[in-house]
């Protein structure tokens, strides 16, 4: 696709491999092409999606900017003021107050590291909206955008291994007793951490520091829409499709087999993990829509679906950003009676809640189970 000629384009600087400037032609369909070697650059989006075009003016640049930035700051501040105390609290409880540590408590206590590392990275961002210029340098544009990645990726794993354990306990009662030792609980986990950080790799050479106006921005950078392409389907199939298929897939077959068992659980706890599913999918499925209305856009040259995706990104993103403060909200309100009875140690209650309702599961199936072998041997003796 060659350099577009047109009279509205703008040049921006961007340094090359040899550290000189060389300018990038912006066109009218949101991409950037260096002069040198006809590389194409994605849509100059800032860190909430912040698109600049090419028949837009300095002064309705620095407007929108403003308008970005100051909901950006609003939303990151509020995940942080909210997420860091409330995930550390998490961790300290399951640190400190709990003894004996269940399978899905683990699963919790990586759950919040998970989302407090991603919202260590929200002062960083917040200076960057305050200021408009990125002062920390390439490597941490990339490091900073890997570990939101990083966080993204463990903690659907982590979810979706919550929701397998459950289904195990419905359909093997006994196999998930033999496989949770100590050491296999710290190879499970660490399997999930390296999966994770295996998954974020792409996002690191997609980001780049451009230098715009006397500024430095940390946006994305993409040397073809080939590229685009492959991040946000990769995000949507790995991230999203794939681990919700399965995490669907176990709850409808817990379902059905609960249901047959005739066993309905009273406990709020039991609904909490299924609360946190869903939490994480109304928080990352306009995220997701997105990127396959960029997808879609990209492949069928449609206008319409590329722009609408620019429009909501900036909201969309910062939305599931915020999902990472949303957890501790969930355990205060499941952990209700907990508080009255056991004050600050609610959340140790809570979690030991958890996992006894997971052994609750496994018992229930294995004496379904139990019984229905015992109606067969039954009907195979009055055959004989």
């Amino acid at each position: 696709m060659p350099p577009d000629t047109t009279t509205h384009n703008r040049r921006i600087p961007v340094k090359s491999s040899s550290g000189t400037l060389r300018p990038i032609v912006a066109n009218c369909h949101g991409y950037h092409y260096l002069t040198e070697g006809s590389v194409i650059m994605s849509d100059a989006n800032l860190f909430l999606g912040l698109t600049v075009t090419a028949n837009m003016t300095p002064a309705n640049v620095t407007k929108e900017l403003a308008t970005t930035s100051s909901i950006g700051i609003a939303i990151l501040s509020a995940a942080f003021t909210i997420g860091f105390p409330g995930n550390a609290f998490v961790i300290w409880t399951v640190l400190t107050c709990m003894k004996k540590r269940t399978f899905a408590c683990i699963l919790i206590l990586h759950l919040a590291i998970a989302d407090t590392i991603v919202i260590l990275t929200a002062p960083v961002f917040i200076h960057f909206l305050a200021t408009g210029s990125w002062i920390f340098g390439n490597i941490i544009c990339k490091l900073c955008h890997y570990v939101c990645c990083l966080s993204m990726y463990a903690s659907i794993l982590l979810i979706t291994l919550m929701s397998i354990d459950r289904f195990l306990a419905v359909s093997k009662p006994l196999a998930p007793l033999t496989i949770k030792t100590k050491s296999s609980v710290s190879n499970i986990v660490f399997a999930i951490w390296l999966l994770a950080a295996l998954l974020a790799m792409p996002m690191p050479f997609y980001r780049q520091v451009i230098p715009y106006k006397n500024k430095l921005l940390c946006i994305p950078f993409h040397s073809s829409t080939k590229h685009v392409i492959f991040q946000y389907l990769f995000e949507f199939l790995t991230g999203f499709l794939s681990p919700f298929s399965i995490i669907i897939s176990c709850y409808v077959y817990i379902g059905l087999r609960l249901r047959t068992a005739k066993f309905q659980t009273k406990h709020r706890t039991s609904r909490l993990v299924i609360m946190i599913i869903v939490t994480f999918a109304l928080f990352w499925l306009p995220y997701q829509v997105v990127n396959i209305m960029q997808v879609s856009g990209e492949l069928f040259s449609s206008e319409k679906l590329i722009k609408a995706a620019k429009g909501a990104r900036p909201t969309t993103t910062a939305f599931a950003f915020f999902s990472s403060s949303m957890n501790p909200i969930l355990y205060v309100f499941a952990g209700g009676n907990f508080i009255r009875t056991a004050g600050a140690e609610f959340l140790a209650k809570l979690f030991e809640g958890v996992g006894s309702d997971a052994n609750s599961l496994r018992k229930v199936s294995h004496t379904f189970r139990q019984q229905g072998q015992d109606e067969l041997l039954e009907l195979d003796n009055v055959n004989k």
